[in-house]
């Protein structure tokens, strides 16, 4: 876990990065992956002041390394999603009033109530899920209002939970934030408002009319609205950076903070995904983003309002049995090599005659199940299959949960679809070249090293023209374009139709 920066320049180039990663370069603070696992090993929190004092530190490194603050014209971040901070009443007047004498962390060690934040890691708050569930009238419900039902580590739940274990520290909490606004409140010298897109992980948001739901409030904790502001468009100027930042390192005074977001929606801008295109990072765990004009929330997987495009939404699934799934059954079938897996899926036919498996080696996210399940061409259970055909059946199985989950969730292939995959398994063309039949459409690679950090710098550099509407397509066209690797197979056509 690490705090990063970027910088790009008006070409769009990478001038400069640098990170803080929090258990080596903070050792003081006494975190495993820059988390605390809590006894009942349910509750996972991060320490605020862990936080502030890496923002320091890179910023402190910055200076040291010759950076020239006076060139930035705009900045935006990202925060990890779903994690929430928690300012102590009086912390508005001390952040406002900052003295460029002091690093962050030592201004503002007293202004937390809460000094431990929940993250999305945790899942302590299932009687606060259900809770919020049955208010609303159910899981489905509850998805159509806020785009998802209700999760342990959303944000909405985790405040019920503050409240009903210790209300007086609620009650002492002026404002809530989200990582993403509390991190652009650090920049900014006052409390940013949350952004759509992340505001829209929360269990909180109306996602058609980007309000807060009163009902959702009102289920989680007395006077919320108050406690969490306003939310705001993604790419808005939320103002001018603070006056500490220019005394203290030289930035300009014309230097704009855009709004911040979630680290997934900020990888979704930096992936430069566009109307029709998936986003699919292949790794131990597979991820997809999709752009969606018109969701269809549903109980599993997520619809979140799109980071770039304040009329769009964009979705996300994610499924646990990823790259795991994919090397327990390359060790099984294909001797633990990647060339044996490519040449079984080259040597059997797309759509494997018929034969079809579902592979789930721990409990899935998306559908909850867990087991091998294999069917024949006659849609009969059967309890094995050739090695050739087990490795077809896992491929073609993974990919077909992800198309159809995503036109559960409202999303429709296009003829100018793009499939942009990312992580371990898009070095594989075989593997790749299954994804573009079952989906039916082209399939690119892009370098997404950091691909959240660069969304940031793209929205910065989108925010100073969004309100001209400007798109962040056009903004960042100079960017390098992904690379096409595979077409659909001529019969792709018949298989998926």
């Amino acid at each position: 876990m690490k705090l990063k920066v970027t910088a790009v320049d008006e070409q769009l180039r990478v001038t400069y990065e640098e990170n803080v990663h929090f258990d080596t370069d903070l050792p003081e603070f006494r975190t495993q992956g820059g988390v605390y696992v809590h006894s009942d090993r349910l509750t996972v929190t991060s320490p605020v002041l862990m936080w502030v004092k890496a923002l320091d530190v890179i910023l402190e490194k910055m200076k040291s390394s010759g950076f020239n603050f006076a060139q930035v014209k705009a900045l935006s971040g990202a925060g990890q999603q779903h994690g929430s901070v928690y300012w102590k009443e009086g912390a508005h007047h001390i952040l406002k009033n900052l003295s460029p004498d002091l690093p962050l962390h030592q201004s503002l060690k007293a202004c937390f109530s809460v000094s431990d934040s929940p993250i999305w890691m945790d899942s302590s708050t299932a009687s606060q899920c259900f809770s919020l569930e049955k208010t609303v009238g159910g899981a489905q419900q509850l998805a159509n209002i806020t785009g998802s039902r209700a999760y342990e580590r959303f944000t909405g739940n985790q405040i019920a939970k503050i409240y009903s274990q210790n209300p007086e520290v609620y009650i002492q909490t002026e404002r809530i934030t989200l990582v993403s606004s509390f991190a652009a409140s650090l920049f900014l010298g006052d409390y940013a408002p949350i952004d759509y897109s992340d505001g829209s992980g929360m269990n909180l948001l109306q996602i058609c009319d980007k309000r807060w739901s009163m009902t959702c409030l009102n289920a989680c904790a007395p006077g919320l609205e108050e406690k969490l502001g306003h939310t705001v468009p993604s790419s808005s100027v939320l103002g001018s950076i603070a006056p500490y930042y220019i005394q203290r390192y030289g930035f300009s005074p014309d230097c704009k903070v855009v709004a911040f977001t979630g680290d997934n929606p900020a990888s979704l801008a930096g992936m430069r995904l566009e109307e029709g295109d998936i986003a699919i990072s292949l790794g131990t765990s597979d991820t997809l983003f999709l752009w969606i004009q018109e969701p269809m929330p549903a109980t599993e997987g997520h619809i979140l309002c799109n980071p770039v495009d304040s009329r769009a939404y964009m979705a996300l699934l994610c499924f646990k049995n990823g790259s795991l799934m994919r090397e327990r059954i390359r060790d099984d079938c294909a001797s633990g090599s990647w060339d044996e897996f490519s040449k079984a899926l080259t040597s059997t036919v797309t759509g494997n005659n018929g034969n079809l498996g579902f592979y789930f080696d721990v409990m899935e996210i998306t559908p909850e199940a867990v087991g091998i399940h294999r069917f024949n061409k006659d849609n009969k259970k059967v309890p094995d299959f050739p090695k050739e055909v087990e490795i077809r059946a896992l491929i073609e199985g993974q990919f077909m949960a992800k198309r159809i989950h995503a036109e559960k969730l409202g999303y429709k292939i296009m003829p100018k679809t793009r499939i942009l995959a990312t992580g371990g398994a898009s070095h594989n063309k075989e593997i790749l070249q299954v994804l573009a039949d079952v989906f039916n459409t082209p399939v690119y690679t892009i370098d997404t090293a950091n691909s959240a950090c660069l969304g940031c710098a793209y929205r910065a550099i989108h925010g100073l023209v969004a309100e001209t509407s400007v798109s962040l397509a056009d903004v960042v066209k100079l960017a390098p374009a992904p690379r096409l690797v595979v077409t659909p197979a001529a019969e792709a056509d018949e298989m998926t139709s």
